[in-house]
C-alpha cells in the first residue's frame, strides 16, 4: 500500500488552557527552529503537523509522553532559542548546554511552554535514526 506522506506520525494535538497565549508562544518559537504556520492554530516542519485546541480542563500530572524534542539544524539555533526563552522569562529546565554523555555533539535546551509541557530543542548531528 502506498502512503501519500510515508509512514510516521501525522500530527500532534495539544490541549491548552489559553489558546491565544499558546499561539503567541509557539508562533515565536517555531520560526526560530524552521517550522511555519499552516493555519491560525497549526504549524508544520513540512513533514509533521502540530495543532492546538483550547480545552476547559485543569492540568493533571499523568503518565505518558514526558517531552517533545525538536531537532535544531545547528548549535546556533539552540543558542537563539535559549536567548529567546531568557528574554520572555520562560521556565528553562536546563541549557543551552552540551550533553556529551548522550553523544559528543549533543547540544540542548529544555524548557516548559505556557501550559507546563516540557519541550526540548537539540542539535544532534551525530545521532542516526
Amino acid at each position: 500500500m502506498k502512503y501519500k506522506y510515508g509512514v510516521g506520525i501525522s500530527h500532534l494535538e495539544f490541549w491548552v488552557k489559553d489558546l491565544e497565549e499558546s499561539l503567541a508562544f509557539y508562533g515565536a518559537l517555531f520560526p526560530l527552529i524552521g517550522w511555519y504556520a499552516l493555519t491560525s492554530t497549526s504549524f508544520s516542519c513540512g513533514i509533521h503537523e502540530l495543532y492546538f485546541k483550547e480545552m476547559p480542563v485543569q492540568r493533571h500530572d499523568t503518565v505518558g509522553v514526558r517531552h517533545i524534542c525538536f531537532h535544531a539544524p545547528s548549535r546556533a539555533v539552540v543558542d537563539k532559542v535559549g536567548e529567546w526563552l531568557r528574554g520572555i522569562r520562560a521556565d528553562i529546565i536546563r541549557g543551552p548546554q552540551a550533553m556529551p554523555h548522550y553523544t559528543e555533539q549533543y547540544y540542548t535546551v529544555d524548557f516548559r511552554d505556557p501550559n507546563g509541557f516540557v519541550l526540548e530543542v537539540a542539535y544532534m548531528p551525530d545521532i542516526e535514526l
